[in-house]
C-alpha cells in the first residue's frame, strides 16, 4: 500500500496532511518572532502562556475521542480544522498577554482535538491491516510539509516587518481552511453501532481500563524524547558543550532527514500488540543509550563533542521512529473497535500531558541537575522499555475483542 499511488481516500488524506502541515511548519519557524517582535508579547510571557495553553489544550483529547466514536471522523475533522483556521487568523488580533493566552489556548485545544480525530480517521480509512503503516506514511508526509513550511517562513523572518508576520499567520489560516474543505471529499464513515450503555459509563470503562492506561502511560514517558531533541539538545549544545552553535541546525537536519527516510521502515512488524511491545522495548533502550551518549558530550574537546552529539542524535532518532510506530501499534491494537475514538483520545491525552510538562521538568533535570541528569533519564527510559512487554501481556489478557 502506498499513499501516493493512485486515487482514493488514503491519497486524499495524505494531500490534506501535506497542506495543513505546511501551515504547521510556518508557525513552528515563525511563531516566536511573530509573538515577540510583531505582537509585542515579552518572551517570558510567551513561554508561560504556551505552557498554560498546552496543559489546558490536552483536555480536548477526551471529548474529541468520544465525538469521533459517534460521528463521521472525516466530517468532524473538517469542522475542527475550520476552527483552527479561525484561530490561526485570530493571532493578528494579539497585542496583549490576556488575548494571546485565550487564542493560544483555543489553538492548543483544537490541535489536541485534531490529533485525536485524525487517529480515529486513520483507523477507519485504513483498517486493522494497514493503519500503522498508513500512520507512518502520514508522518513522512507531515515531516515534508513541516520542512517546506519552515523554509517558506524564512521570507517573513527575513523581512521582519508587521505585514510579513501578518501574512505568515493568515497563510497558515488559509492552509487550515483548505485542508478542512478537502476533508469533505473523503468518503462518509459510519461510526460503530451505539450500545445501550450511557456515554458516561463508556467513559468510565475507558478511564478505568488500567491495563491500557498503564501501557499508554509508559509510552507517554518515552515520548519525552520529543522535548529532548527539540528543546534540550539545542540548549545543551549551545550552553553546556564546546560544540559550535551552528551544529544545532545540523542536528535537527539529521533528525528530519532520518525521519523522512526511515519512518516507514520502522513501522514494519508492529501490527499486533506483542510485536509493538517488543518494538517499544527496543525504542526505550535506544533512547536510553542516546541519553548516555549525550551525557558524555559536556566535557570533551570540540571535535569529539561534535561526534558525540551527532551519534547521540542518530541513536535518539532511531528510538523516536521505533517509538512512534510502536505507540501507534499499541494504541490501535489494544483499543476496542467500538470505542476507537475514546481510546485514541486517552492516548493523545497522556502523551500531550507529558509534552506539556516535559520542557520545565527536563530543563531542570538535564540543564540544572548536574552530572546525574542524563543517566537518570536513561534509567527512566530503560525501565519503561523493560516493563512494556509485561504490561502489554496484561492488557491483551483483558481484551474482549
Amino acid at each position: 500500500m502506498s499513499i501516493l499511488s493512485g486515487p482514493g481516500p488514503l491519497r486524499d488524506m495524505s494531500i490534506n496532511t501535506l497542506v495543513n502541515t505546511v501551515g504547521t511548519g510556518l508557525w513552528y519557524a515563525g511563531s516566536a518572532l511573530f509573538l515577540t517582535r510583531s505582537a509585542g508579547i515579552p518572551a517570558t510571557s510567551v513561554g508561560m502562556g504556551l505552557t498554560i495553553a498546552g496543559f489546558v489544550g490536552v483536555l480536548a483529547s477526551l471529548p474529541a475521542g468520544a465525538l469521533a466514536d459517534r460521528r463521521d471522523p472525516g466530517r468532524l475533522r473538517a469542522l475542527v480544522q475550520a476552527g483552527q483556521a479561525v484561530t490561526a487568523a485570530a493571532y493578528i488580533l494579539v497585542h496583549e498577554f490576556p488575548v494571546f493566552l485565550v487564542v493560544a489556548t483555543l489553538d492548543s485545544l483544537l490541535t489536541a482535538a485534531s490529533l485525536t480525530v485524525r487517529a480515529a480517521l486513520v483507523a477507519s480509512l485504513a483498517g486493522p491491516a494497514h493503519r500503522v503503516r498508513f500512520f507512518a506514511e502520514l508522518r513522512v508526509v507531515a515531516n515534508i510539509g513541516i520542512g517546506a513550511g519552515s523554509l517558506l517562513a524564512t521570507t517573513a523572518l527575513a523581512a521582519d516587518t508587521r505585514p510579513a508576520y501578518l501574512a505568515l499567520a493568515l497563510t497558515r489560516s488559509v492552509l487550515f481552511l483548505t485542508s478542512a474543505v478537502m476533508h469533505i471529499r473523503l468518503p462518509r464513515l459510519t461510526p460503530p453501532a451505539d450500545t445501550p450503555e450511557s456515554p458516561a459509563r463508556r467513559w468510565a470503562d475507558v478511564l478505568g481500563d488500567r491495563p491500557y492506561l498503564s501501557v499508554t502511560t509508559v509510552s507517554a514517558a518515552l515520548y519525552a524524547h520529543r522535548v529532548v531533541l527539540l528543546l534540550i539538545v539545542p540548549l545543551w549544545t549551545v550552553n553546556r558543550t564546546a560544540a559550535p552553535p551552528a551544529l544545532v541546525s545540523v542536528l535537527l537536519a539529521v533528525n528530519s532527514t532520518m525521519s523522512v527516510l526511515f519512518t516507514i521502515r520502522a513501522s514494519r512488524g508492529v501490527d499486533t500488540a506483542p510485536d509493538a511491545a517488543r518494538t517499544m522495548r527496543r525504542s526505550g533502550l535506544a533512547l536510553a543509550t542516546a541519553m548516555l551518549i549525550y551525557s558524555l558530550s559536556g566535557n570533551t574537546p570540540a571535535g569529539f563533542t561534535v561526534v558525540l552529539l551527532l551519534t547521540g542524535t542518530m541513536v535518539c532518532t532511531v528510538g523516536e521512529l521505533l517509538h512512534a510506530s510502536a505507540s501507534a501499534g499499541l494504541a490501535y491494537s489494544l483499543a476496542p473497535s467500538d470505542a476507537m475514538g475514546r481510546y485514541q483520545g486517552l492516548n493523545t491525552f497522556t502523551h500531550g500531558t507529558v509534552e506539556a510538562a516535559a520542557p520545565a521538568l527536563l530543563t531542570l533535570l538535564l540543564l540544572e541537575g548536574g552530572p546525574l541528569g542524563w543517566p537518570a533519564l536513561a534509567i527512566l527510559f530503560t525501565a519503561a522499555a523493560l516493563v512494556t512487554p509485561a504490561l502489554t501481556r496484561w492488557a491483551c489478557a483483558t481484551r474482549t475483542n
